[in-house]
């Protein structure tokens, strides 16, 4: 029997052509992209378009320049509606957590059907009417509603506190509507942590406060910062329950924008308004993906 020998140089070319062979072409890679062109028709007509559209407002309306983003900063009424957006954004986020969190600890923690039942109504919290939550507020917090009298029944207050048509009314009301934000990405967390991890703490000498602060609150750290960017982007862009409990003095940016259409038909000083919360949203998610170890922007940050 005759035997070929094969040379090393005829071995690698057989690989690469039989890796070249078992490779999908340019061709079938794409062979399935056609199905995203309606799609991406869609995206491209209702949504790049008018998005673009806006932006181009900005910039070209009433005069072609960045004369309506000065205006907006350079302008103190305009600069402090920057500022009650973004203080009430922050403080709506930092009570949200801080009420959410045991919220959430709680429905971990407790037997399944009691945490299923408390899940249940923050979902039904969560799934009742915008305006009707938000009236109820209003009923609440007025000079005469129950908070008022409770407190002025038990000697706390003696005249009754100014909690509606500012500030307080907005955090308040909007602090309520956005917990359930926080407590479902950091109920499912905290589900998912294992309690060997914090049994293993506690075993190597750590105390109840450092077995939290070293082990379980980092664990937590993707839902907080889920919830929490999701709170604060919302807070951004809300408009119902501060048009409600706010007041003139109190503007928030989305009732700026609302007001320059429809009262003074500014549409140039509106878009740039509105662009700013767009670039704002995509700066935050940017950053959240940068700290999340897990994202293709934290895992190339990290290497």
């Amino acid at each position: 029997m005759k035997m070929t020998a094969t040379t090393p140089a005829a071995g690698a070319l057989g690989g690469a052509v039989g890796a070249r062979a078992g490779a999908p072409s340019l061709g079938q890679r794409w062979r399935g992209s056609s199905n995203l062109i309606p799609a991406l028709l869609f995206l491209g007509l209702f949504f790049l378009a008018p998005l673009i559209g806006l932006l181009l407002r900005g910039v070209l309306e009433p005069v072609p320049g960045l004369g309506n983003y000065e205006q907006l900063f350079a302008n103190s009424a305009y600069a402090r509606v920057l500022l009650n957006t973004f203080s009430v954004a922050g403080l709506v986020t930092l009570f949200s957590l801080l009420l959410g969190f045991p919220l959430a600890w709680a429905i971990t923690l407790v037997p399944r059907g009691w945490g299923r039942w408390i899940l249940n109504i923050v979902l039904l919290s969560m799934w009742t009417s915008l305006l009707a939550r938000t009236y109820s507020w209003l009923v609440l917090l007025q000079a005469s509603g129950v908070i008022n009298k409770a407190l002025m029944a038990m000697g706390i207050i003696d005249q009754p506190l100014e909690m509606v048509h500012n500030l307080t009314g907005v955090v308040i009301g909007m602090s309520y509507i956005m917990i359930p934000f926080i407590v479902l990405p950091l109920q499912a967390t905290m589900q998912a942590i294992d309690p060997m991890i914090l049994q293993a703490g506690s075993i190597c000498g750590a105390s109840p406060w450092t077995n939290f602060f070293r082990v379980f609150l980092p664990l937590c750290r993707p839902g907080l910062f889920s919830g929490g960017l999701m709170v604060f982007v919302m807070s951004l862009g809300y408009y119902v329950t501060p048009a409600l409990l706010g007041g003139a003095q109190n503007m928030m940016l989305p009732e700026f924008i609302i007001q320059q259409v429809q009262s003074f038909l500014n549409w140039g000083l509106a878009s740039a308004g509105a662009a700013l919360l767009i670039l704002i949203t995509l700066v935050l998610f940017y950053f959240y993906l940068k700290l999340q170890p897990e994202s293709p922007v934290g895992a190339s940050n990290a290497r």
